[in-house]
């Protein structure tokens, strides 16, 4: 899988794979699609249908 790039590189539109690895450790892995300033979870259609309450540190392709 490729490494892990900062978040401000991330794609608009185009589900990734995200995380928040900070002080406090690794936490909150999983698919998200940015959208401008917000982060959302996606359906099994590929729908946004909620956006998240955090900002990711992190973000690499999806496999």
């Amino acid at each position: 899988m490729s490494e892990w790039q900062p978040i401000e590189t991330a794609p608009e539109g185009e589900l990734v794979d995200t995380k928040i690895d900070d002080a406090d450790g690794v936490r909150n892995q999983g698919p998200l699609r940015r959208r401008r300033a917000l982060w959302f979870i996606t359906d099994d259609l590929g729908d946004d249908v909620m956006y998240v309450y955090y900002r990711p540190t992190h973000w690499r392709p999806l496999p």
